[in-house]
């Protein structure tokens, strides 16, 4: 198997969420990932659509680095099966090491958790810390309200207009490829 080409940070809930569509895009997403060489960055759970991203990025053959805090190990099922599996002390430590080991970040529908890590690299993204792409997977137009709350977030002056166009919004799993693929180019 060749090296990887690119790592992916994938946030995601811990739940599956209301519809069935979030899981199977979970999924699809997993098994992109492993397909195209390139290594799956997530919370290292073994539930909702953590589980379900990187055990399809496994059953397809994938690499797969997973970061979870201690606290969390029995309550997200931490999953040891990973290529990769690092256990750190708290939270911040958790979303250091997953930003500091991927190249992209994507994000799946997915709760509070979902939303901080979001927030935090787009905030970091706004300060200039780096110029890694956002991407959010919109499935069944769930990140809507989001893009709604950011849109005017740009109108009432709070932000720049780049800070809305620095995440980009996916329909499904093979738009995110298409824009992944081009970014290697």
């Amino acid at each position: 198997m060749s090296p990887v080409q690119l790592s992916v940070c994938v946030y995601c809930g811990s739940r599956l969420g209301a519809h069935a569509e979030y899981k199977a895009e979970a999924e699809a997403l997993g098994t992109a990932l492993a397909v195209n060489n390139w290594r799956l960055v997530y919370g290292a759970g073994d539930v909702g659509l953590m589980g379900a991203v990187a055990n399809a990025a496994q059953a397809a053959g994938g690499t797969t680095f997973g970061v979870i805090p201690e606290h969390l190990l029995n309550l997200e099922v931490g999953k040891r099966d990973l290529t990769s599996f690092v256990v750190t002390g708290n939270m911040h430590e958790r979303k250091k090491v997953m930003y500091m080991n991927s190249d992209a970040i994507v994000v799946l529908p997915g709760g509070a958790g979902s939303l901080d890590e979001f927030f935090e690299v787009l905030t970091w993204r706004q300060l200039g810390l780096h110029d890694k792409p956002i991407y959010l997977l919109n499935t069944k137009g769930y990140w809507d309200p989001l893009l709604a709350l950011l849109d005017h977030v740009v109108e009432q002056g709070f932000a720049g207009q780049e800070t809305r166009d620095s995440v980009t919004v996916v329909a499904d799993t093979e738009s995110l490829q298409e824009l992944l693929r081009a970014r290697l180019a």
